[in-house]
């Protein structure tokens, strides 16, 4: 949700500042701008619209500057137009910023400001920070104690910046303790050409560093095509970058001593790579994703053989007597798992958690927001039926303002993509804050699931699932929502294990089938894509699509409608298959399709019942079931066959042809798959 890039350094930063924002360009934007300092003048370039409408405005310019910002605006305050734009300037144009977050106080601030004799040009809340960092660098000059003719300009006269002869970076300092809200900016002066000042609260800035040049960005992907040695900031710094180096402050002014650490990227990571879209790109790495996922955090050497390897247990003879694992049977005759020592070492799944992470787990509560949420609702299913345990899901941005009560020995999960969520990370942040000081059973257990462990929710939370998908670019959510599936799987039969609560048959059928699943996923695609992408031709006028899924694959039925709505801009929505008779079935006619998933096992034989109700209404019936079901062959209009798995691992297979279809009804229509209309990749404000 819009996107900063800066640079100071050697070579021409116009061009540099370009390109930067065109790898920002999937966190969504309506309009752009760069600004430089040129011949002690800022000099600002701004365009409505997307970033080539920016180029054709600096085509032909020649601009020299070696220092400069850019940014892509997603309207929050005020339309999308070029005077809203970024970067914005104080009333003399000395000072340009670019903005990423809300400045709630930003009302009260202009009205202080314009009493001041400061002019306004924009409707946006971003504008009113360059005129207070000009307020007090006036003060600055004027006293020396930044106390100027505006007595509230100050938190804390007596904190002042560190070791720093720079006025500039101490007007900064006093203006971001006067802001209240969330926000990452990026600010340069005329009248110090050599200092690009960066400050961090609640939104993601990010520093890269080169060799005489340093950068700074709202996310890596900037950076990675000019270096690999990156610092995030955290909330409440800030940081003065020139060509000689960078200093890290507080905002209380006290410096930071901060070392930068070597991202594991390659720049091939954001590029289609032949691909149309980065989103069809990022449905075909599904496979690859599903593979890294389980090679890193499946126990290899665990599996079942004879005697004292059933279980994967490598003991010495020696201590076997006091440390064996004993085993019992079940009502059914199967080996289950009785009270082994060393289960976290044992287990089939390495997570890399504390040993006592579950201990004394009685409930578990999860946070997320959109796919991420969908994601959480098939956990939610994974973790009461394979482990047993209490889950509830939980619109992040609802628990905010009404949580549930606090319960002991409760685990709270936060599941957000790009680590970056504003809503799941306050989620979080209060659970820590109102558990803090509790008894022992009450205090916070938190786990982050994410694929950006470097992200503020990294930082945020010590214990990190790393989905291990990498950077993701299409705004529409893939290749990570499937990774945050195997990661509630992986989480699921952790805590089964740790809890006995299944048969080693069962743990060894179920791992089977993950491991089988990258090449289940591989056949659809190979199998499926070109016949979706015909199948897509017959809506290219649909206006409306109904869902349907029960159990474990209604989430999925969501997660059909929320990528078809995004994309392809159709009304699309999901519903459990048995809750038609109760008001939606009045939306059905023969122009409503209705896409059901109708997987083998508890529920197969009530899916196709419910179907059976939709085609009685005349709609088109879509099924997503195997090729060789005759019953639902028999009830559905067209098929989109998927392979053959286990009801409790078909959401992994039955979501590819979701998202397949939701791509080509979406390019059939000549749509921006990458960048849909209104929506940002990463949503960092609330």
């Amino acid at each position: 949700m819009c996107g900063i890039v800066g640079y100071i350094g050697t070579q021409p930063a116009s061009n540099i500042l370009l390109e930067g924002l065109r790898k920002l360009e999937y966190r969504g934007y309506d309009s752009a701008g760069i600004a430089t300092v040129l011949n002690n003048q800022i000099h600002c370039v701004r365009a409505k619209g997307k970033l080539h409408h920016l180029q054709e405005k600096l085509a032909g310019e020649e601009n020299p500057a070696q220092i400069g910002i850019g940014h892509t605006r997603w309207a929050t305050h005020g339309k999308p137009e070029e005077y809203n734009a970024h970067p914005h300037t104080d009333t003399h144009r000395r000072i340009a910023v670019v903005q990423n977050g809300i400045i709630e106080n930003y009302r009260e601030l202009r009205d202080e400001l314009k009493v001041l004799g400061h002019e306004f040009r924009s409707d946006t809340d971003t504008e009113t920070i360059p005129h207070l960092i000009a307020e007090c660098l006036q003060g600055i000059r004027d006293q020396g104690s930044g106390i100027g003719d505006w007595d509230g300009i100050i938190q804390n006269p007596k904190s002042k910046i560190q070791n720093s002869s720079s006025p500039f970076l101490e007007a900064v300092r006093q203006a971001v303790n006067k802001l209240k809200g969330a926000f990452a900016i990026a600010v340069i002066n005329a009248d110090y050409p050599d200092e690009l000042i960066v400050a961090r609260q609640q939104a993601p800035l990010v520093l890269g560093f080169g060799q005489g040049e340093f950068y700074c960005a709202s996310d890596t992907p900037a950076l990675v095509p000019y270096t690999r040695a990156v610092l995030p900031l955290e909330n409440g710094e800030l940081a003065r970058l020139t060509p000689l180096g960078v200093e890290v402050y507080s905002f209380e002014g006290q410096r930071l001593r901060k070392a930068p650490r070597t991202l594991n990227w390659n720049p091939v990571m954001v590029e289609k790579q032949g691909f149309k879209h980065f989103m069809l790109k990022e449905i075909y790495e599904q496979p690859g994703v599903v593979r890294e996922c389980l090679e890193t955090y499946l126990n290899h050497e665990w599996g079942v053989g004879s005697g004292d390897q059933e279980l994967g247990i490598r003991e010495s003879q020696e201590n076997s007597d006091s440390r064996s694992t004993s085993r019992s049977t079940d009502n059914k005759g199967q080996s289950k798992i009785q009270n082994p020592k060393s289960k976290i070492q044992n287990s089939p799944i390495r997570l890399n958690l504390p040993a006592d992470f579950y201990q004394d787990l009685q409930q578990i509560q999860i946070v997320a927001c959109g796919t991420s949420w969908h994601a959480a609702l098939v956990g939610k299913y994974l973790l009461e039926q394979l482990a047993g345990i209490p889950t509830q899901v939980q619109y992040a941005s609802e628990f905010r303002y009404a949580p549930a009560p606090v319960t002991p020995h409760t685990l709270t999960i936060g599941v957000t993509q790009s680590g970056e969520t504003a809503d799941t990370l306050a989620a979080l942040e209060m659970e820590i804050q109102r558990r803090s000081g509790l008894a022992k059973e009450y205090q916070p257990r938190l786990l982050g699931i994410t694929n950006r462990p470097e992200s503020t929710l990294g930082q945020l939370i010590p214990q990190i699932i790393d989905t291990r998908a990498g950077i993701e670019i299409g705004v529409a959510a893939t290749k990570t929502f499937v990774a945050q599936l195997v990661a509630f799987y992986l989480l699921a039969l952790d805590l089964a294990y740790q809890r006995q609560a299944l048969s080693l048959d069962q743990f060894n059928k179920i791992l089977d089938g993950l491991r089988q699943l990258p090449a289940e996923i591989e056949m659809i695609l190979e199998s499926q894509e070109r016949y979706i992408e015909e199948l897509a031709h017959d809506f290219a006028e649909t206006q409306d699509f109904i869902f349907l899924g029960r159990g474990i694959n209604f989430p999925i039925a969501l997660e059909g409608a929320l990528k078809l709505k995004e994309i392809s801009y159709i009304h699309a929505e999901g519903y459990p298959a048995g809750e038609m008779k109760h008001g939606p079935i009045a939306l059905l006619d023969a122009k409503v399709p209705v896409v059901t998933i109708a997987m083998p096992g508890t529920v197969f034989e009530k899916v196709l019942s419910n179907a059976q109700e939709a085609r009685a209404r005349d709609a088109r019936l879509i099924g997503v079931t195997p090729m060789d079901e005759q019953e639902a062959e028999d009830t559905f209009d067209t098929l989109i066959p998927v392979p053959h798995v286990d009801e409790i691992l078909s959401p992994l297979v039955t979501v590819i042809p979701m998202q397949l279809l939701a791509y080509h009804i979406a390019a059939r229509r000549g749509l921006d798959v990458d960048q849909p209309r209104n929506l940002a990749k990463s949503v960092t404000v609330e």
